[in-house]
């Protein structure tokens, strides 16, 4: 089933405030932009970081990344703090994780199949950009 938007997603508190350097990520890793919750568990989209690239929205150092699935957008380019290590040994992933899950899940408990809040676009440059750092006419 797609993800639906929830009609009162709150607002991305956790992930603007995010301190997160363009050295913690490696070509290789495995990372997820986490976009909203299925059921209590956080939910997004996988990805495999490719190769260094300018994320414009930011005018910061970016990462490509490749989606597995294909389609439309097989790669994009994201800023790190968009990007959360899948594995579970990465501290300052996991807490980031923990971060959003407990400002997240109390908010949208009894949603419905999975809720994508809406926090991220992408930009006809094949970027993709959060609300909290969106210029206008991006």
């Amino acid at each position: 089933m797609p993800a639906s938007r929830h009609p009162h997603a709150p607002r991305d508190i956790v992930t603007p405030d995010r301190d997160i350097t363009h050295a913690h990520f490696r070509p290789g890793d495995q990372v997820v932009i986490l976009k909203g919750i299925s059921g209590s568990e956080l939910w997004g989209d996988a990805y495999k970081v490719v190769t260094p690239s300018w994320h414009t929205p930011t005018d910061e150092d970016g990462w490509r990344v490749y989606d597995p699935a294909g389609g439309e957008r097989t790669y994009i380019t994201a800023h790190p703090r968009y990007l959360v290590h899948l594995s579970s040994r990465c501290p300052d992933c996991l807490i980031y994780r923990q971060a959003l899950r407990a400002y997240l899940v109390p908010r949208l408990a009894g949603a419905d199949g999975d809720v994508d809040c809406g926090w991220y676009s992408v930009t006809h440059l094949n970027q993709v950009v959060h609300v909290a750092d969106a210029r206008g006419g991006q």
